[in-house]
């Protein structure tokens, strides 16, 4: 017989009382805040609204999805590539930072359609279907190009000695001359003390520490670049740009998105990869909420997997949403579920109250200019353990979903995705020439993918068929 008065914790229907709802508020945000804000200092989004925009985006989640499934929506590192090639590409070499952001903005938007689409197909033919379309053999590869796509990126900034630009557009160091050398062999240190902090952080804590490596190994970073500043008199901390916000209470800076036809074929392919992410994620909290209930005694069943559809078409919103006021574009966050297990504390009341404090935090202008100034040998070691997840994601996804690595079929469609997207990215700096267009490499190796597949599958059919 379970004894409920010992099982701890907040199903979603829920409500906690209000301090506890509100600590437990206050560490869901704690726990999405690294990576959401890591995603602004890579793609050069602003960071307030980047934080604005998951704390909206995740509100208009819950309302969408009419308050049933507990998830937290934050900035995804599968747009990293497709946004940064995007806006550092030679079309748009000649525009300001916010019409650059306005410009993907619309591509975001636009991804937000294809997670739509895919909950409207789940709730219309099953959620088999999406994986007869976005097989693992597709999934997986794609999410490997956009991790590697993203290496020189990584590398780059883990060695940069760059801390700014002045009034005039120019580049600022952390030194030059007889000193320049010295600073970047320091840039390195800086990013090997980030990148190895943060990997034994995520390998050795434990409990709520364990959920914030992204967070500690970033904070060790700056601490050895303050000592290094200390003893050498050489800053790696980045300079304030001249329109840095100077109070203590700034609301963010909201763009609206401009229509371009690159930006939509740069970035809503990639919406593709985070499907099977997100459907990973429901079906993982299906298990967590289901056993607390359990345990607790409850016989209600929330049947959180029977809403696939709906979490995808939620997805979808928040891309939408963000996309619409000037925030990358998103997906539910695996570390505010692996905080919601470890708590037991999956109610929604306590989410949307999360979301009342991301929204608050981006208008604090001192802690959002703390974190422009972060180092970019920060940013880069900690570049080179996400984007290297990212990859290694991908093969998880194929070993999850058992692909067949022998098969002739799915040999051609990895090694297809793989060439096309690592191929352009490396030949020709991320867009493809084809018939005097460009094509950005990651849609480029999706899009083929896809039709590859379909193809195959065609001719795998009629031969099944022909054998019956």
């Amino acid at each position: 017989m379970v004894n409920n008065h010992t099982q701890i914790g907040y199903l979603p229907d829920e409500k906690p009382p209000f301090w506890k709802l509100l600590l437990y508020a206050i560490q869901q945000v704690i726990v999405m805040f690294p990576a959401t804000v890591a995603v602004a200092l890579i793609t050069d989004f602003h960071i307030s609204t980047t934080i604005f925009a998951s704390g909206f985006a995740t509100l208009c989640f819950i309302l969408v999805t009419g308050r049933q499934i507990p998830l937290y929506y934050g900035s995804s590192f599968s747009y990293v590539a497709a946004i940064g090639g995007l806006m550092s590409s030679e079309a748009l070499s000649g525009f300001a930072l916010n019409d650059k952001i306005a410009i993907a903005q619309f591509g975001i938007v636009m991804s937000g359609l294809v997670s739509i689409a895919a909950g409207l197909v789940v709730n219309r033919f099953g959620r088999d279907t999406i994986e007869k379309i976005l097989p693992a053999s597709i999934t997986g590869p794609i999410a490997i190009v956009i991790g590697l796509t993203l290496a020189d990126t990584a590398l780059g900034d883990a060695a940069s000695i760059v801390i700014g630009t002045n009034a005039q557009g120019e580049t600022l160091f952390a030194a030059t001359g007889t000193e320049e050398a010295l600073a970047k062999n320091l840039a390195w240190v800086i990013s090997l003390v980030t990148l190895i902090s943060t990997i034994l952080f995520s390998v050795y804590l434990k409990g709520v520490a364990g959920q914030l490596p992204l967070l500690l190994g970033p904070i060790l970073g700056c601490f050895t670049a303050f000592v290094i500043k200390l003893i050498t008199g050489i800053s790696f901390f980045r300079v304030l740009p001249e329109t840095a916000n100077s109070g203590f209470f700034a609301l963010p800076i909201f763009t609206l998105p401009k229509p371009n036809l690159m930006a939509v074929a740069a970035i809503m392919p990639i919406a593709i990869a985070t499907i099977p992410e997100s459907t990973a994620h429901i079906y993982q909290l299906d298990v967590y909420v289901n056993d607390l209930a359990k345990k607790k005694g409850s016989k209600k069943n929330y049947n959180i997997a029977d809403k696939l559809g709906l979490n995808l078409i939620g997805d979808g919103i928040g891309d939408i949403v963000a996309g619409f006021i000037g925030g990358p574009a998103g997906t539910n966050y695996g570390e505010n579920i692996s905080a919601m297990a470890i708590t037991k504390v999956f109610s929604i009341p306590v989410l949307i109250a999360a979301t009342i404090i991301a929204m608050i935090i981006s208008c604090f202008t001192p802690l959002i200019n703390a974190i422009y100034a972060l180092p970019y040998p920060v940013i880069g070691g900690l570049e080179v353990y996400l984007f290297g997840a990212i990859a290694a994601q991908g093969v998880a996804i194929m070993v999850e979903k058992k692909v067949d690595l022998f098969n002739a079929k799915n040999i051609a469609v990895i090694a297809t995705i793989m060439i096309i997207g690592l191929g352009g990215q490396f030949k020709f700096g991320g867009n493809i020439p084809f018939f005097g267009i460009e094509v950005p490499c990651v849609a480029g190796a999706a899009i083929f993918g896809i039709l590859l597949n379909i193809l195959l599958s065609i001719g795998q059919k009629k031969k099944q068929e022909s054998a019956a």
